[in-house]
């Protein structure tokens, strides 16, 4: 099992990253609307994860479903975390203060708040994909006819 999360954790952390860096490129990296997108880079990761495991074994049972969901999601996101960390706290420490000016707090703004905000916004989008995925693809308790 270890093999499919590890593969496609890293693999949807890989397209994060570039996503990242691209909208760098283009400089909208400081919009936090475009973020929105990384949702779907989780969705396709976990469920390609989830399909891959269920397409090699002959007994797909819903908690390994499961935990293939969460620790695909998961590993991305601490990896995809990390990178943004090394990102803020050593190439650009400006981006953290446009992104948070852009949520009009009126407290002492970190970067780290930021780190703890993708973390959170990481592992609950990861919990409801996985929910989601597994009710298409858990196999069905109705007897057929």
């Amino acid at each position: 099992m270890g093999k499919y999360y590890t593969k496609y954790g890293i693999g949807t952390a890989i397209v994060l990253i570039l996503y990242f860096l691209l909208t760098k490129l283009l400089g909208l990296h400081q919009y936090p609307i475009l973020s929105a997108l990384n949702a779907v880079f989780f969705g396709v990761g976990i469920f390609y994860a989830l399909k891959a495991y269920k397409t090699t074994t002959n007994d797909f049972k819903y908690q390994d479903g499961f935990q293939i969901g969460l620790f695909t999601g998961g590993l991305a996101t601490i990896v995809f975390s990390i990178f943004m960390a090394v990102y803020i706290f050593q190439f650009d420490h400006q981006f953290a203060n446009a992104v948070l000016d852009s949520w009009k707090l009126n407290f002492n703004k970190g970067s780290l708040i930021l780190i703890v905000s993708l973390v959170i916004m990481g592992f609950s989008t990861t919990f409801v994909l996985t929910l989601a995925f597994m009710q298409l693809l858990k196999d069905s308790w109705n007897p057929k006819h």
